[in-house]
């Protein structure tokens, strides 16, 4: 498992999952050295290899075809060997618009929060898992049969709807980002900007084995269709805000709470723009070192930016960031201030 999982699968995996006997080891999977990291920790009695991509929160690219390419050095592919690991991949923050996991040869089985994008709407609570293996799926219909998970008829109804519209808001999500994340890109109180619509962007390297552009498809599933489908990067962002330990932690803090327009809430992939810091929220139950060791920065806030006009957007997180730019001058703090903003400008 990578350390930059969703924080509900990260306790599960603690608190459940390793008191049932099962072994648990977590690598830094993302970017093009993750194959390797993944290779690393593969053992003889190895039953699942796992994979969040675009990772929650950083927004780091797993390569995909490159984890399916170890498994199969090391295992054997599915047909040579039966028993060989599951290849999992949790693609809820990109969802089937940008990426559609179960085309890459190797992966075996697709994970996505229904909750998020596909509802569209925080009014249900739903998830999916769909795989090409019969063996897999006879297995997965034994487990909804009896720990009774299938999804209620009025659930199933919701969701159907938000299936709907995705096309369109997934567009309006990722052109609401960009911006976004170029606004925060110049501010003086941020560190870093994770979007993968980004030049910085870690896995935005350019050519034939660019993560970031093999994970977004922008809805195309023909060549022509570039022509009428603009290019979009998903609705995510994780942005550090400067400073370290408990000063971050604390500056991250007011910035989510001075918000006005985006709403302080843990959820994401709603029309509603959502915005959390996960130190404190989602990933407060992982230990510090291990937060550290995944990129989850003290500092660092992930936005889920909504369908919103974007200039409103814009302007409610550069006011939030200037107040509490302000009041920490005001406060007497303005050389430390000047000291820590000086590294950008507008």
């Amino acid at each position: 498992f990578p350390y930059t999982v969703y924080g509900g699968t990260h306790e599960f995996l603690k608190e459940f999952a390793i008191h049932w006997g099962i072994e648990i080891d977590f690598i830094d999977g993302a970017g093009k050295h993750g194959p390797e990291a993944y290779r690393a920790a593969f053992r003889q009695n190895t039953k699942v290899v796992y994979c969040e991509t675009p990772a929650n929160p950083t927004c780091r690219i797993t390569d995909l075809k490159g984890v399916a390419k170890a498994v199969d050095d090391f295992y054997g592919n599915r047909e040579s060997n039966p028993d060989r690991p599951w290849i999992m991949v949790d693609g809820t923050f990109a969802t089937p618009y940008h990426q559609r996991s179960l085309d890459i040869p190797g992966v075996d089985v697709s994970i996505q929060s229904c909750t998020k994008y596909l509802g569209g709407h925080s009014d249900i609570l739903a998830g999916s898992v769909s795989s090409k293996s019969p063996q897999f799926l006879h297995g997965l219909a034994k487990v909804q049969k009896l720990v009774t998970a299938p999804l209620n008829p009025m659930d199933s109804y919701l969701l159907m709807r938000g299936i709907r519209t995705l096309d369109v808001r997934m567009q309006r999500h990722g052109e609401n980002a960009f911006r976004v994340a170029r606004m925060l890109e110049e501010h003086p109180l941020i560190a870093s900007v994770y979007y993968p619509g980004l030049e910085s962007h870690p896995d935005n390297t350019g050519g034939d084995s660019c993560l970031v552009a093999g994970a977004f498809r922008s809805g195309r599933d023909h060549p022509e269709d570039a022509e009428h489908m603009k290019q979009t990067y998903g609705g995510m962002i994780a942005f550090i805000v400067a400073g370290e330990g408990d000063v971050a932690l604390e500056r991250a803090k007011r910035v989510c709470e001075g918000l006005k327009v985006v709403n302080l809430a843990v959820s994401l992939g709603s029309v509603e723009s959502l915005v959390e810091h996960p130190a404190s929220m989602t990933h407060a139950m992982i230990p510090r070192e291990d937060r550290l060791a995944g990129g989850l920065d003290d500092g660092l806030i992930r936005i889920s930016v909504g369908i919103e006009r974007g200039c409103d957007l814009v302007a409610d997180l550069k006011n939030s960031l200037d107040r509490v730019m302000e009041s920490e001058k005001n406060a007497g703090g303005g050389d430390t201030g000047e000291r820590v903003y000086a590294s950008k400008a507008f």
